[in-house]
C-alpha cells in the first residue's frame, strides 16, 4: 500500500548519467501518494547529456511515473544548474507539471517555505562556471573510485562509506566552493520573510533549525536516495529508499520560529511575485 504524504520534495536525480539511481526513484514514487510533488532541480543532467548522452530504460520509467502522477498530483519542476536548459520554459505548464525557478510552499500548519534548488547561491556555479565544471568532473571520477571502494569494503565486511561525498565536501570547504551555503540560503529566507527554505544542490539531506528559520535539504538520488516529505500535520521528515521500502531518518515538527512573519507586507509582495505559490 502506498504511503500517504501531503507533499514530497525530490532533487538531484541526474537522469542521463550512469550514476543516477533512477530505478530506485521509480520504486520510491510507486510507493507514495501525495498532493504535491516538488522536483527541486537537477532532475535531468544536461551537462552530461551534451557530452556523453546516456538514457537507459530505467530513466524513462521515472519520466513515465512522473507524468502518470501529474494526473492526480500537483507537480512543480524547479530548475537547477544541471537542467538550466529548462529555464526557457519558466512559467509554462506541461501536462500538469509547472516549470519555475522558485516557489513558495505553505505547509499544513501555515508556515511559508521558499523552495529553490540553491545553485544561484553557490558562488562557484554563479561566477566561475569553468571551476564548477571541473568540480563536476572530479566528482564523477570520485564516483568511479567509490564503486571500487564499495566492492572492496563489502568483501571485507565493512559498512558503506562514500568516498565521493567525503571528497566533495572537503574540496568545497577548501576552496569555499559553496561559501556558507546554509547561512546564505537562510539570509535569503529571512529577506523574503519565510519560515524556512527547502533546497537541494549539495547532495546532503538535512533538517535543521538555524537562526530563527528552518533549513531543509532533500539530498539526492545518486548516493543517498533520499527525499524530504511533509506529513499531514505539517511536520517534515527525511526518508530514504533502502532497496525494498521507505525508511524515515528524521521526523520532527520544527517549532514555529520567530523572526519570519508570514503575514508581513513584504511577505505579501513576495507571495504575489512567486511563481507558483503552493498551498
Amino acid at each position: 500500500m502506498a504511503i500517504d504524504y501531503r507533499s514530497v520534495f525530490v532533487s538531484d536525480v541526474h537522469l542521463g548519467t550512469r550514476w543516477s539511481r533512477a530505478e530506485e526513484l521509480a520504486c520510491f514514487l510507486s510507493s507514495i501518494r501525495c498532493e504535491k510533488l516538488f522536483l527541486v532541480g537537477d532532475i535531468i543532467d544536461g551537462w552530461k547529456l551534451r557530452n556523453n548522452p546516456r538514457w537507459p530504460r530505467s530513466h524513462n520509467l521515472v519520466i513515465r511515473k512522473i507524468l502518470r502522477m501529474a494526473k492526480k498530483t500537483e507537480i512543480f519542476y524547479i530548475t537547477g544548474n544541471h537542467d538550466e536548459f529548462v529555464d526557457e520554459f519558466e512559467g509554462y505548464d506541461f501536462g500538469g507539471i509547472r516549470i519555475c525557478k522558485r516557489a513558495v510552499h505553505i505547509t499544513a500548519d501555515q508556515r511559508r517555505f521558499l523552495v529553490i534548488h540553491g545553485d544561484e547561491f553557490d558562488v562557484v556555479v554563479k561566477y566561475r562556471k569553468w571551476l564548477a565544471l571541473l568540480g563536476d568532473t572530479a566528482y564523477t571520477f570520485s564516483l568511479y573510485l567509490n564503486t571500487i571502494l564499495t566492492l572492496v569494503r563489502s568483501r571485507l565486511g565493512l559498512p558503506y562509506w562514500s568516498l565521493s561525498q567525503y571528497l566533495k565536501h572537503r574540496v568545497k570547504d577548501a576552496v569555499a566552493f559553496v561559501g556558507d551555503f546554509e547561512e546564505t540560503l537562510l539570509a535569503e529566507t529571512k529577506r523574503g520573510h519565510h519560515h524556512g527554505v527547502i533546497c537541494g544542490h549539495i547532495h546532503h539531506p538535512a533538517i535543521r533549525n538555524l537562526k530563527d528559520a528552518v533549513y531543509c535539504n532533500t539530498g539526492d538520488w545518486v548516493e543517498s536516495c533520499s527525499a524530504l516529505v511533509e506529513h499531514r500535520d505539517g511536520s517534515f521528515g527525511i526518508v530514504r529508499w533502502n532497496g525494498e521500502k521507505i525508511t524515515e531518518d528524521v521526523s520532527e515538527r520544527p517549532r514555529l520560529l520567530p523572526g519570519a512573519p508570514a503575514s508581513s507586507p513584504e511577505a505579501a509582495q513576495e507571495k504575489k511575485r512567486s511563481v507558483p505559490v503552493a498551498v
